[in-house]
């Protein structure tokens, strides 16, 4: 991935946050059939490793966990927030006339190796950490408990765990950094106006 300087982020909590809010990741993994990209959501442990693991499920029926054996090489793609820019919204464009479109992203790389968990204990895991997380809005949450035992035993045995230890994680957010900040805010301002909260929220705090 192509990051110029100013568009580089190595701030940890960052990049954490990104991937937390984010959580559906492209997995992307290259087997002996050639390339390929499963969209998955994950749960990230900061306490697992110096970086931290990714967790997650596919059904088995999937052959991503036969095709990409524990100790395979993977890398994970988190897209947060983003938004196209017209020139239009910068002042300065009115004055010189010399500016241009662009796309305004956040984005981070997880690099490292895969581990195939097909244990149930790891799998109940998993499914009960992404519900309790991705449930917790909801005025009654669902849990694993509101179902059958049999069923939810017959899902289980239907899915694969994948623990991905990171080894290091790649981070860019191009966030208008490098126009001037009157720039800068006043297409943040005109994003926001636009329903792009996230976007422009971001762009205000790159200063």
């Amino acid at each position: 991935m192509y990051i110029p300087a100013h568009f580089l982020e190595t701030r940890p909590e960052a990049l954490q946050r990104i991937m937390r809010e984010h959580p559906l990741g492209m997995l992307v993994t290259h087997a002996s059939a050639g390339l390929d990209a499963d969209h998955l959501p994950f749960e990230f442990d900061a306490g697992a490793g110096a970086h931290g693991a990714l967790i997650a499920h596919v059904a088995r029926a999937n052959t991503l966990w036969q095709r990409c054996p524990t100790g395979t090489p993977v890398m994970v793609v988190f897209r947060g927030a983003e938004a196209y820019i017209s020139p239009n919204w910068y002042p300065s464009k009115h004055e010189a006339h010399r500016q241009v479109p662009t796309w305004n992203y956040e984005v981070v790389h997880a690099h490292g190796t895969i581990t195939v968990q097909d244990d149930e204990r790891f799998v109940r895991r998993v499914l009960a950490q992404l519900t309790r997380r991705h449930e917790a809005t909801e005025p009654r949450p669902w849990k694993m408990g509101d179902s059958e035992p049999e069923f939810i035993d017959t899902m289980l045995r239907n899915i694969v765990g994948l623990e991905i230890a990171i080894a290091s994680l790649v981070g860019k957010v191009k966030l208008s950094q490098n126009r001037e900040v009157r720039d800068r805010l006043n297409a943040a301002d005109t994003l926001d106006a636009r329903g792009h909260s996230a976007m422009a929220q971001a762009m205000r705090k790159a200063g």
